[in-house]
């Protein structure tokens, strides 16, 4: 991978050419945000319950099934038959919202709930997103 170093601060309104001089790393962007190859799917990022802790509606998000997980993980799981990204609380049995604007759930024993893994990583899409939504069924 290419990597194109562009230092830039408020108030310049030029920067010299990207191309001018760039690095090669050893490491591509798989190897930097997926841990478990084998055990990693992507998911797209939908609502605002998120936001406050950088999840934002059209995220994309590196969901690994690996990971353990540990209360104060964002995490995604099936809930009654609806996929949601929540912080989860285990002792408690709470799956929690970053927004002060939704309740937490608590999970009881009849739901149907199934944990899919741990959200190690967002990205947010700022030019692309239409054509991703392309790509989605």
């Amino acid at each position: 991978m290419f990597v194109i170093p562009i230092y830039i601060e408020a108030g310049i309104t030029g920067f010299e050419s990207p191309a001018a001089e760039y690095t090669e790393l050893g490491i591509s962007l798989d190897e930097l945000v997926i841990r478990h190859p084998n055990a990693t799917f992507i998911g797209l990022a939908s609502g605002q319950s998120m936001q406050d802790v950088g999840i934002f509606d059209g995220d994309l998000l590196v969901v690994d099934r690996a990971e353990n997980v540990t209360s104060g993980d964002v995490i995604v799981a099936s809930y009654n038959g609806t996929f949601v990204c929540k912080i989860i609380d285990k002792s408690n049995r709470l799956l929690i919202s970053a927004s002060k604007n939704y309740s937490s759930v608590y999970i009881s024993p009849e739901d149907d709930f199934k944990l899919e893994g741990v959200v190690t990583t967002s990205i947010r899409l700022h030019k692309n997103k239409v054509a991703l939504s392309k790509c989605l069924p």
